[in-house]
């Protein structure tokens, strides 16, 4: 799959019945938007790729099901598990005016309105009352910067590969 970037938008995380059919965790909103993009690059391990086209499935509960071409039996299906779904990021569409998808925030430099580096993104994630940007410096420290817009993050320049942040550098 080479450097392209990937986004990650689910994982199987168990079998349903005896024909095949997978339980997944879809990270998509709606959760069966996962369909809609494929083919998905399923990593069974680390940095190993299958290319999977034509799956299809629906909601059970509050989980999704899914049929994956040529996996036919509960057995085939147990090797699955743990499987994360990626995509390529250009398989995507453009986000809507003001959005950003988060993995376009990976890798941006990150400094503060004094002029402080404050490292690169290294991801984000939810902490429950909002995202939070994960930075690391070239010193190996991490700094975790709520991305709240217009109170911590004041502007985003994806073309400039940079985000100002109202953030003390000590904090």
């Amino acid at each position: 799959m080479g450097s392209a970037r990937r986004v990650l938008l689910g994982r199987v995380v168990g079998v349903h019945g005896v024909r095949g059919a997978v339980k997944l965790e879809s990270f998509t909103e709606p959760r069966l938007a996962i369909f809609d993009y494929q083919p998905w690059l399923l990593e069974r391990d680390a940095g190993r790729f299958v290319e999977i086209a034509d799956a299809h499935g629906r909601t059970q509960g509050k989980g999704v099901i899914a049929t994956l071409p040529g996996v036919t039996d509960r057995d085939a299906a147990a090797t699955w598990i743990g499987a994360r779904i990626w995509v390529p990021r250009e398989a995507l569409p453009e986000p809507e005016a003001g959005e950003i998808y988060q993995t376009d925030l990976e890798g941006l430099q990150v400094v503060n309105e004094a002029g402080e580096d404050l490292g690169r993104v290294s991801h984000l994630f939810d902490n429950g009352a909002h995202d939070v940007l994960v930075t690391r410096d070239e010193a190996g420290r991490e700094r975790l910067i709520p991305y709240v817009t217009d109170v911590y993050v004041k502007a985003v320049d994806l073309d400039g590969g940079r985000i100002l942040v109202d953030w003390n550098k000590d904090d």
